[in-house]
């Protein structure tokens, strides 16, 4: 059979036949806000860099978390800028740190019952040096040294977790650092928590503004030793293999837009609840657009989205988020 007896447009002719044929679904439920913690009462500072974002201190992020739970989305991704920082990322697991402080404020309001609170694992924010790991000096070459670095992070997770959050989500690229946060985890009695890891992270030229939002931009180097290389699927799928190994229950792929390929071929090879991350830098790209009246804003909000849940993304964190709910 062909045309005229096929006729594709038939079921394209009105929204309500679109809407019953629509094969991939957006739901508000789906999709993951960001928010920049910051000491302070009544901070509400925009980044330059992502309009529409800020750093908030926590009375404003209560604010956000209370609006994000009427909009009906999945949850809130955390992350925190501290008072001060030093080598050892000692405000990473401080018990009265501004992710746990937070934390505890946000698991104490009627919000939190609807939301998922994610806690981002990860020492940068906290390190002076701006590295997701310990760094070692040996003559004039820098070493981010991975296997010193577990400690920390698993302390950070058992910390976090305590503090209230849903799940931990480790985004360093330390090899062995699921294992080492579950075993702490278990070993303190939080169990229940989930590990979303961030399998399969590349060195991405994407990040650029968020390093601006959380104050964590490198003071040398790169973080090319640990984040992945943007060329390899092969090895973005042993890395979640590993993690899983591991025992996490969740994975996060990030970047998503430029990376598309690997969450398919992901969703095609794991079982598992999988995310992905439309980072800061797929974000202002198209706010810049915005800006300048190249893009019509809605569509081009929504249509990013789509795709990356069509490649195969079970939720995806956004800062249109809020945005995209409103839409929807």
């Amino acid at each position: 059979m062909d045309f005229p007896l096929i006729r594709m447009r038939r079921m394209r002719r009105t929204e309500p036949l679109r809407s019953l044929v629509r094969e991939t679904r957006l739901e508000p439920g789906q999709l993951i806000y960001p928010l920049f913690i910051c000491p302070g009462e009544g901070v509400r500072k925009e980044i330059g860099s992502m309009p529409g974002v800020f750093n908030l201190s926590v009375d404003e992020a209560l604010k956000e978390a209370e609006e994000a739970a009427q909009l009906g989305l999945g949850g809130l991704l955390l992350f925190g800028l501290p008072e001060s920082k030093d080598e050892e990322a000692t405000g990473a697991w401080d018990e009265n740190g501004i992710m746990q402080q937070a934390l505890r404020a946000m698991k104490a309001t009627a919000a939190a019952k609807k939301l998922v609170l994610m806690a981002d694992v990860c020492l940068c924010e906290y390190t002076s040096h701006g590295h997701c790991g310990v760094v070692r000096k040996s003559g004039e070459e820098y070493e981010i040294e991975n296997d010193s670095s577990l400690a920390l992070l698993a302390k950070t997770a058992v910390s976090l977790a305590r503090a209230g959050a849903d799940v931990v989500a480790p985004s360093d690229m330390m090899d062995g650092r699921v294992e080492a946060i579950r075993d702490e985890l278990d070993a303190d009695g939080l169990e229940q928590v989930p590990i979303l890891s961030y399998a399969s992270k590349f060195a991405s030229a994407f990040y650029g503004p968020f390093r601006e939002a959380a104050d964590s931009a490198p003071q040398f180097g790169d973080r090319r030793s640990y984040q992945m290389d943007g060329a390899n699927v092969r090895e973005a799928m042993r890395e979640i293999e590993l993690d899983l190994g591991e025992g996490a229950d969740m994975i996060l792929m990030k970047p998503a837009m430029p990376y598309l390929d690997v969450i398919r071929a992901a969703r095609d090879r794991f079982d598992v609840p999988m995310g992905a991350y439309q980072v800061s830098g797929e974000y202002s790209m198209l706010q810049a657009a915005f800006q300048r009246g190249w893009l019509e804003p809605q569509r081009a909000m929504m249509e990013p989205l789509i795709g990356i849940r069509r490649a195969g993304a079970d939720f995806i964190v956004t800062y249109f988020a809020k945005d995209a709910a409103k839409v929807l």
